[in-house]
């Protein structure tokens, strides 16, 4: 058994994962209360699943890019959990967690999420046999850089605000914009890329494992 936790930005998502079904999952919007409500909501997954923490043998978390105060939080905890019943602690890039939610397509794909004070963070990916692979790190970005940027028809997913939805619509040409339904960072998605790592050997140091900051003097890169 396997529980993910993303707290990466307002939407906060918790997930248990046995490797053939998603046991339970859970999202919703926070508006900075990650702390008081992640512990109840993380007691309440466990048991609606009618799963015991002792039967939870490693751990997922969401590593951002995000908000620093945000992250930390579902860090925290994980590492915690990790350290205290001494189980394995995967780390998953929460952009990587937006784009596998897209199907497969032979175009390029922007997952999207927000950071802060009209900014975002910005993935571009490409489809590979294994899935959607990123194309070098995370960038910052506003959603008129990106609108120019995109020069040729290209998926958009993630966290977006109606506003800027709309923005990126008017070039329907080249944006394809995932629905909103599509755009949720689900964390059945996450448990099951922590899984897949997990199953081949993969794990990280939770002494070390540290959340993806960005800074904002990195924008996205020209064409």
């Amino acid at each position: 058994m396997l529980l993910a936790v993303d707290t990466s930005t307002a939407q906060v998502g918790l997930a248990l994962y046995d490797g053939e079904r998603v046991l339970g999952e859970m999202t919703w919007t926070s508006r900075a209360h990650h702390t008081e409500q992640v512990p109840p909501a993380l007691a309440e997954l466990l048991a609606r699943s009618e799963v015991k923490m002792a039967e939870v043998q490693a751990l997922g978390v969401a590593l951002g890019p995000g908000s620093f105060t945000s992250l930390r939080v579902g860090l925290s905890l994980m590492k915690g959990i990790a350290l205290a019943r001494r189980i394995p602690l995967i780390g998953i890039p929460s952009l990587d967690i937006v784009a596998a939610a897209q199907p497969l397509m032979d175009l390029p794909l922007a997952a999207v999420l927000q950071a802060g004070r009209g900014r975002l963070a910005v993935g571009l990916y490409a489809a590979s046999e294994t899935g959607w692979q990123a194309q070098g790190p995370a960038v910052v970005s506003t959603v008129e850089e990106l609108s120019r940027r995109i020069k040729s028809p290209t998926i958009v997913c993630g966290e977006l605000t109606g506003d800027e939805r709309q923005r990126l619509a008017r070039k329907r040409i080249n944006v394809h914009l995932a629905s909103p339904a599509r755009s949720v960072r689900r964390p059945g998605l996450l448990a099951e890329l922590a899984w897949e790592r997990w199953q081949a050997g993969g794990s990280d140091d939770p002494a070390s494992l540290a959340p993806v900051y960005l800074h904002i003097a990195n924008p996205i890169p020209n064409d």
